[in-house]
């Protein structure tokens, strides 16, 4: 595994921490770095870690101005996958809900997930595979 320090993190809110583990390790093939639910947890893809941040962690503690972080916004992780279709069917078979259906562009084959707290992963396909 690489060590955190050399790997690119992307922070989540989500509202249910173990829910998002179980999502990410379950669906997507992240792998738990550490867990402190219903706070906080860690899991790692290759060389992308991201932070799972609940309600109760650090990082959703209202700012000065009194605005709470939360999660569901339109920032994403990008995953590349061979076959989007095989792993749209498989998602779905699973329960996984979509903002959308397979667009296809210049570059190739995109569709945005939901995590559990409504997070968007979005899964790309290049042109050509």
């Amino acid at each position: 595994m690489t060590e955190p320090r050399e790997m690119v993190s992307v922070r989540y809110m989500v509202d249910d921490v173990a829910a998002a583990v179980d999502f990410y390790t379950g669906l997507l093939g992240f792998e738990v770095l550490t867990s402190f639910p219903p706070a906080f947890a860690d899991v790692a893809r290759g060389p992308l870690r991201l932070l799972l941040s609940g309600p109760a962690s650090s990082a959703g503690r209202p700012m000065p101005d009194g605005a709470v972080p939360g999660p569901g916004g339109w920032n994403r992780i990008h995953l590349i996958v061979d076959d989007i279709e095989a792993e749209v069917a498989r998602l779905k078979a699973a329960g996984a809900p979509f903002r959308n259906e397979i667009l296809s562009g210049p570059g190739g084959k995109q569709v945005l997930l939901r995590d559990p707290a409504g997070n968007v992963v979005e899964l790309f396909q290049p042109a050509g595979r």
